[in-house]
């Protein structure tokens, strides 16, 4: 259980074991010899005093020219108020403890230690933005529930925030603990080593504070430039997450929010960036309830992505960003609305791209450009990239179907249209190359499926080549159910894909287009086969691209249905090579 980065981490005041109140006077005002912080004041305010306030914007303190602090009041609401105590207040109450410094949840272990010191002990949880491990109130919860299983233990809340500096902070933290502690003993705590673990209570407190990915509130924020196609692909990504029904989500649109909940801001710099603003605190609040919100804004600029990316760490919610990367070109010539043409003209001032500057992300969790692809292709790549981080869940390949085993044939199923040219070819040329004991069975079936049609006349030249018998071959449609049964479905063009999705959402990770799933194995690991192969596209393939389809031959003339045949003779080369048992091992995984 490491500590956070740049926080004071309890080992790190293990030198206070020795030092005193009287070693370490507190530190009175900004400035003076020795303070660890400073405070930087523009210009304008320097030698005047400075009113500090609390977010509310209630007046707390005031910071004297010197440096000097003048407290006004203390804070009057929040959670465990009355553990915040001053320091002289500490000192008082709990003379002759041993005082603890913490920044995470207590383990067995650490318990054990103190019990064994024989005195009382007063936890000293250490709360403030970036520097105890949980969330204030959970640090604060678990520290609560570690001191009812000590014989006597009090628990006090030390405001001490991180300023992302390692020495800064832990300078700052020794003398913070020094002022709590005074005279007396602190000790401070081991990292809990591997095997030990919490006690129930508390391990109940740390679970629900961080909790997995999948249960982890969620911010998707996309951004990129107009007309590049974010809103579009958001809207299919909320489509398919409402679908599977695992996550209330949340739609958060820049121009559905600007009706609501920004109108009357105007589109000035400043006005937009608030209106960003404003939709990361809304996102922000929801992931803290366990919410998924979707964000489509422009969002040009990385100071403001960074408020809202901090907005969300603040409220205990993940934040992925999507830079939907498609090039200003592309979004230029897509302009439905006029936009563009209108900033050119001059007639619209801070026009992202034109007028005013993208500032590209470069802490994007995902890049994806539009450009020549099909929404459903990048709409699946987002829910890749979600899936794999573990924030939604998907279907994974090595998740067999119901009672079968890993020893069980891979089951393959090949659809085209109408199932009688395409993947009937697939069907029956691959049951040919793949022989006996190939550890593989094939299939096929089509989204508009004829009922029990026999193959297309189309293609009996091609099938006449390689002696294929079509005879007791029929047509069949492509069910939600055989896409469930199978651990592989290609097929013949990327509109069959996007059917199937349609019906089969969670199914993403095992349906490719032919060409997809071919050109991704030449790009894996060679070594790769079976169903080793099949679990490592599944997490990362090549885009899908118009030139993996299969062109549709029927009653196109021979020319049609022999360049169709070439082109998945070459394609089941591949896939038959790679899926089909090792004969020297006998094995397809």
């Amino acid at each position: 259980m490491p500590t956070p980065q740049h926080c004071p981490s309890p080992r790190e005041l293990a030198d206070l074991e020795l030092l005193t109140g009287h070693a370490l006077a507190p530190v009175t005002r900004f400035g003076e010899a020795g303070s660890p912080v400073t405070l930087d004041l523009p210009e304008a305010l320097q030698g005047r005093d400075v009113e500090l306030v609390d977010p509310e914007g209630l007046p707390l303190a005031v910071l004297r020219p010197d440096g000097s602090v003048e407290a006004l009041t203390h804070a009057q609401h929040g959670p465990f108020r009355r553990l915040h105590l001053t320091p002289a207040e500490v000192r008082e109450r709990h003379a002759g403890a041993t005082y603890v410094p913490v920044v995470d949840a207590l383990t067995e272990g650490q318990l054990d230690r103190l019990r064994s010191l024989g005195t009382a002990v007063v936890l000293l949880a250490l709360v403030g933005p970036g520097t105890p491990e949980l969330s204030p109130v959970a640090l604060l919860r678990a520290s609560l529930a570690a001191a009812r299983l000590l014989p006597d233990a009090s628990v006090v809340a030390v405001p001490l925030a991180s300023h992302g500096d390692a020495t800064v902070d832990h300078d700052l933290g020794v003398r913070v603990v020094a002022a709590y502690a005074g005279p007396d003993p602190v000790v401070a705590l081991d990292d809990a080593e591997d095997g030990d673990h919490y006690p129930e209570e508390i391990a109940a407190i740390v679970d629900a504070d961080q909790p997995g990915p999948g249960r982890r509130g969620l911010v998707l924020f996309f951004t990129g430039l107009s007309g590049s196609g974010k809103s579009t692909v958001a809207q299919a990504v909320i489509d398919s997450l409402l679908e599977v029904g695992d996550r209330t989500v949340t739609s958060l649109d820049g121009d559905v929010v600007r009706r609501n909940l920004s109108a009357g801001l105007t589109f000035s710099r400043e006005d937009r960036e608030t209106n960003i603003r404003r939709i990361g605190w809304v996102a922000a609040e929801i992931s803290r309830h366990g919410g998924l919100a979707v964000c489509s804004p422009i969002a040009p600029f990385d100071a403001t992505r960074q408020d809202v990316r901090a907005m969300t760490a603040a409220a205990g919610g993940a934040f992925f960003l999507v830079h939907v990367a498609t090039p200003l070109e592309e979004c230029e010539r897509r302009d439905r609305k006029g936009l563009y043409a209108r900033a050119r003209r001059g007639e619209i001032p801070d026009f992202t791209g034109i007028s005013s500057p993208y500032e590209e992300p470069v802490d994007a969790d995902l890049r994806i450009d539009t450009t020549g692809r099909t929404i459903a292709e990048c709409r699946d790549e987002v829910l890749h990239a979600l899936a794999e981080k573990g924030h939604i869940a998907g279907e994974r390949s090595e998740d067999l179907p119901a009672g079968r085993t890993a020893e069980d044939p891979i089951r393959v199923l090949f659809v085209c249209t109408a199932n009688i040219c395409r993947s009937p070819y697939l069907e029956l040329r691959a049951r040919q190359l793949l022989g006996p004991d190939s550890g593989v069975e094939v299939s096929s079936a089509g989204t508009l499926g004829f009922d029990s049609s026999p193959v297309s006349d189309t293609m009996d030249a091609e099938f006449a080549r390689h002696g294929t018998d079509t005879a007791a071959f029929r047509s069949r449609l492509a069910t939600g159910d055989l896409v469930d049964e199978a651990d592989l479905v290609l097929t013949a063009a990327a509109d069959h894909r996007t059917r199937l999705l349609e019906d089969r959402p969670a199914a993403f990770r095992k349906i490719f287009t032919l060409g997809q799933f071919v050109a991704s194995a030449r790009a894996a690991d060679p070594g790769l086969r079976g169903r080793d192969l099949i679990d490592a596209l599944a997490h990362r393939r090549v885009p899908a691209s118009p030139d993996h389809d299969i062109d549709d031959p029927y009653r196109r003339g021979s020319e049609a249905a022999r360049r169709a045949a070439v082109t998945m003779e070459a394609m089941l080369e591949v896939l038959v090579e790679r899926l089909r048992r090792d004969p020297t091992n006998g094995s397809s995984s």
